[in-house]
């Protein structure tokens, strides 16, 4: 087996570094209560965390409210704005993980739909912010996963090429993306996404949870 060196590690963010589940359920259905909606169970806003935020509104209100998208969005970061942030915890993995990553001087990144500030604001208050090199949000691209432009625009940023670099993500978005954008791919089964799922796209391997990286990059 050959072994490969990454130099640069990209994390998507929800589900993968972080868990903010319970904020995203509350501006889903804050925002469709505010619409006059039907409210969407918990079980299928969590399906839907690492989509767009138009794909998420298509799958909780249906095709037939498109039309109702801007108004959503709107509502949705309103409340996010108040919310989002402290129903947002990190993985206690995430620190200790990426600490030995820069230690080893990889080049450490993330590429989510997330908007930035919101990614970088949770960061900051758990005192790890400056351990990453780029973070590349919603805002920071004109397509959303899985849409290789987020993944592009890291690898521009640190310098590196596709073939030095590995995507870690929890989903088959992720996975997608990674194809797309032509680096190797890690599955983290942290999220709601089952490991059968990911049988069908190109990965480089699955683990249960962050803190197995380190073993799996060694």
């Amino acid at each position: 087996m050959t072994v490969v060196k990454f130099g640069a590690i990209l994390f998507d963010f929800d589900y993968t570094l972080a868990d903010s589940s319970a904020g995203i359920v509350e501006c889903v259905n804050a925002s469709l209560r505010e619409l006059g909606l039907p409210l969407a169970s918990p079980a299928v806003i969590r399906r839907t965390i690492g989509m767009s935020l138009q794909r998420t509104f298509i799958t909780v209100a249906g095709e037939q409210h498109a039309t109702k998208f801007e108004a959503f969005s709107a509502c949705f970061k309103r409340r996010a704005d108040q919310v989002m942030s402290a129903l947002t915890s990190l993985y206690p993995q995430v620190g200790p993980v990426v600490r030995e990553l820069k230690r080893r001087a990889s080049r450490v990144g993330i590429v989510s739909t997330k908007f930035r500030y919101r990614i970088e604001y949770t960061l900051q208050r758990e005192g790890i912010g400056d351990l990453f090199d780029v973070v590349i949000g919603g805002e920071n691209v004109s397509e959303h996963k899985p849409s290789p432009q987020g993944i592009e625009q890291a690898i521009k940023v640190l310098r590196l090429t596709p073939s030095e670099s590995l995507y870690v993500g929890d989903t088959t978005i992720d996975a997608q993306t990674a194809a797309r954008a032509q680096v190797a791919f890690l599955a983290v089964l942290s999220g709601v996404t089952p490991r059968h799922e990911f049988s069908e796209h190109p990965t480089v391997g699955i683990v249960d949870h962050l803190g197995q990286l380190i073993e799996f990059l060694a």
